[in-house]
């Protein structure tokens, strides 16, 4: 072990939190309206709170305890046998990190993954609705792909698919599960006939750029240790995002006339998304590129391929996170490419290696999608997905949790 090692790693569990609670939290109250507010506040915390109890009980065992094909084993319930002197691996032999923290820096990515889906059915959905689903999508989505991506001997790991930080096992995952519970709770009332704008760009506009901030600990920290690797993500996760927000505004400028502060906000979180699968393996010049794509692409994913899907994804969490991911994850084939400033070995070819990478997109796309409609099917027939109608025109803060954000 080495000390610098094990103080960056902490940093960085510290980092993915504060993305969370309350940087996610934020982006995402301010774009609902006033009355809804504290709803999405709360559905982020606990989830991300009650994902990290489950993590420490069966997920880290069922992701991470052991070797297999598309899930590990039960030896670490309860995190048993791990002890202060446990060691992980990193990605060099020679060196290791306590258990206990790489058991914590996981445990927030699981959250903040299952925290994502909330944007998708937020402002009409049951509170314990939320919860159960988290349970259940948890259990049998995201563990099972995080042990093909990242587990030892995970069929995509071994196959050779690239995924530094979790383009499939966060974005692409949550993403397919916002829009399946988009389609299965059905729209808002009045949508598409009422105001819905957001209550508050300028939270949204704090929730982006704590989100920014905090995604350095998620990239960087991937790379297990405080090495050039890490400076690698580090600045592509700089500099991609900082296109992608220059794209978004030209791509709004040139189709709207001008540029929003909504738009900016998002194209930050849209290259954040999309360089995550690739900020370990490709260079910054690869990483702009990538980031400028986005910016673009995820424009028309919350503009014309909403209007095509016919969802109401409440805060774009299929347009920015399953579209960005899955933009990112097929360019990571692309930019890794040693001829493209990334650090694919010589014998790299971009043809097999985008395959490979489809190849991780479509089994996250139709395992989150299978599991998430199961899910949102087995939470409606326990206790129902919907508020009912007048609920949901008073507002979920008060009628869900008896509070309101703002008094006037």
């Amino acid at each position: 072990m080495h000390k610098g090692d094990v103080a960056w790693m902490m940093t960085a569990t510290l980092l993915v939190i504060f993305m969370a609670v309350p940087g996610l939290a934020l982006f995402y109250g301010g774009l609902v309206r006033s009355k809804n507010m504290l709803s999405v506040l709360m559905q982020v915390l606990v989830v991300f709170s009650l994902i990290g109890v489950l993590w420490a009980v069966y997920g880290y065992s069922l992701a991470f305890g052991g070797e297999g094909l598309i899930i590990a084993g039960l030896d670490k319930l309860f995190l048993s046998g791990v002890t202060v002197d446990s060691l992980a691996d990193t990605f060099s032999d020679d060196v290791k990190l306590p258990e206990y923290v790489f058991i914590a820096f996981q445990a927030t990515f699981a959250g903040i993954t299952c925290a994502l889906i909330v944007g998708s059915f937020a402002e009409r959905i049951k509170f314990s609705a939320v919860l159960l689903f988290s349970v259940i999508w948890f259990t049998f989505c995201y563990l099972p792909i995080a042990h093909m991506v990242w587990g030892t001997g995970g069929y995509l790991l071994d196959k050779g698919a690239l995924d530094f930080a979790g383009g499939t096992v966060v974005h692409i995952n949550a993403g397919v599960a916002g829009l399946v519970g988009a389609y299965v709770l059905g729209k808002r009332v009045g949508y598409g006939k009422e105001n819905m704008s957001p209550h508050s760009l300028v939270l949204t506009m704090v929730g982006a750029c704590m989100l920014w901030v905090g995604w350095f600990g998620f990239n960087a920290g991937s790379n297990l240790e405080a090495t050039g690797g890490a400076a690698l993500a580090f600045i592509n996760t700089l500099f991609a995002t900082a296109a992608a927000v220059l794209a978004w505004c030209v791509g709004e400028a040139l189709m709207k006339g001008k540029a929003s502060m909504l738009g900016a906000a998002s194209g930050a979180v849209a290259g954040l998304v999309a360089i995550t699968p690739a900020c370990g393996s490709v260079g910054p010049m690869g990483g702009i590129v990538i980031g400028a794509l986005a910016g673009f692409v995820c424009l028309w994913g919350v503009n014309g391929l909403k209007r095509m899907l016919g969802a109401d994804d409440s805060l774009d969490v299929f347009g920015v996170h399953g579209v960005g991911g899955i933009l990112g994850a097929i360019l990571t084939g692309v930019f890794t490419a040693p001829g493209l400033g990334g650090t694919g070995g010589d014998d790299f070819s971009i043809g097999s290696q985008v395959l490979l990478q489809a190849e991780g997109v479509i089994i996250t796309i139709v395992w989150s999608a299978v599991v998430a409609f199961i899910a949102y099917k087995i939470t409606d027939m326990v206790v129902g997905l919907r508020v009912t109608e007048e609920a949901e025109r008073e507002g979920l803060d008060i009628t869900s949790h008896g509070e309101t954000a703002y008094h006037n």
